[in-house]
């Protein structure tokens, strides 16, 4: 009832993380032999926010204060929809406690670094040249471009064999694959003729050659359509990791033993990166060779205080050293 109450409220990509958090309040509800809201106290929810942080639930790692606060804010929000349909006290969500977060715990710190990133790009392109994972990274990577945006590419976005070929970003929300910023958002991004190269030899080669429920033909595909959001996803999470090209586990793990290993446990480990994470990297990346800042924004379609607070990981000293270059007498 709560998530068909909200579904108007919420665009499609925020309704599955309320879903999966609110599958974690039911396991502990569960576990708790808990059957009746009505039960609930202030204290069974001190215990469950215990529960949570300590990483018990989906997942089975400790999570960050950032994370916890917003897995709590989800559960307030169910119990205020309870409330109003009579089906708990009414202050009963105020009795959720939401852990406090600095300015710096809002902020991940987590990044793919460009010398890594290019690492991996090298093994693709060396062991698996033109696949779907080898183009997802590349397209990434060389526009900078979040997730959402590499997912709506149709082949009529490409132009890859002229002088300066490209990628068009177009807002489409009527048929599933909106922008961010909406109309704002749209851009063309030039790449490279090797980036151009490799899209063209994956339309040519294995791309799947299907059409979206809309008639409309995507880049990135599956043999059921238009690759989602989670295949994207799960993508960067499985080639980041180190044993995915044969290095050495930096964790002091055994490969025939680690859960990360397997595909749909990829993202359990910690050097798997997200597309957020490939993102930074690229900003970082810019940001070291001084490309402007408004230049950046531009291709990554940020503004200069998002790019300063969530992508660029420049160090303190590295941003200090490059002052210094415009500044000779400091």
């Amino acid at each position: 009832m709560y998530m068909e109450g909200r579904r108007d409220e919420l665009s499609k990509q925020t309704i599955p993380s309320h879903v999966y958090r609110l599958e974690a309040f039911e396991q502990w509800c569960e576990e708790e032999g808990i059957e009746n809201l009505n039960e609930l106290t202030g204290r069974d929810l001190y215990a469950f926010r215990v529960w949570r942080r300590e990483g018990h639930g989906k997942g089975r790692q400790e999570i960050a204060t950032i994370t916890l606060r917003g897995q709590l804010a989800t559960v307030r929000a169910f119990l205020r929809f309870c409330a109003d349909i009579d089906a708990v006290p009414e202050d009963l969500h105020e009795k959720v406690p939401l852990p406090t977060v600095s300015g710096s715990e809002s902020v991940s710190d987590t990044t793919l670094e460009p010398d890594r990133a290019i690492e991996i790009l090298d093994y693709l392109n060396r062991h698996h040249y033109a696949s779907r994972q080898h183009v997802i990274l590349l397209l990434l990577w060389h526009t900078g471009a979040r997730i959402g945006g590499i997912r709506a590419l149709d082949l009529d976005d490409c132009e890859l064999d002229s002088d300066t070929p490209g990628v068009e970003f177009v807002h489409r929300p009527e048929q599933d694959t909106p922008l961010k910023n909406g109309e704002k958002g749209e851009r063309w991004n030039s790449i490279g003729g090797h980036v151009a190269g490799v899209v063209q030899d994956y339309i040519d080669g294995p791309r799947d050659q299907v059409t979206d429920d809309y008639g409309r033909a995507p880049l990135i595909t599956t043999t059921h359509g238009r690759a989602s959001r989670s295949t994207l996803r799960d993508t960067l999470y499985s080639i980041t990791r180190p044993c995915q090209r044969g290095a050495g586990c930096p964790h002091d793990r055994d490969p025939e033993e680690c859960d990360a290993t397997y595909y749909v446990k990829a993202s359990t480990c910690p050097s798997s990166r997200s597309p957020h994470d490939v993102r930074s990297g690229r900003v970082t990346a810019y940001r070291r060779q001084d490309v402007p800042r408004q230049v950046v924004g531009d291709r990554l379609d940020a503004s200069g205080n998002i790019l300063d607070k969530h992508y660029d990981r420049r160090s303190e000293r590295q941003k200090a050293k490059q002052r210094r270059d415009y500044l000779p007498d400091q």
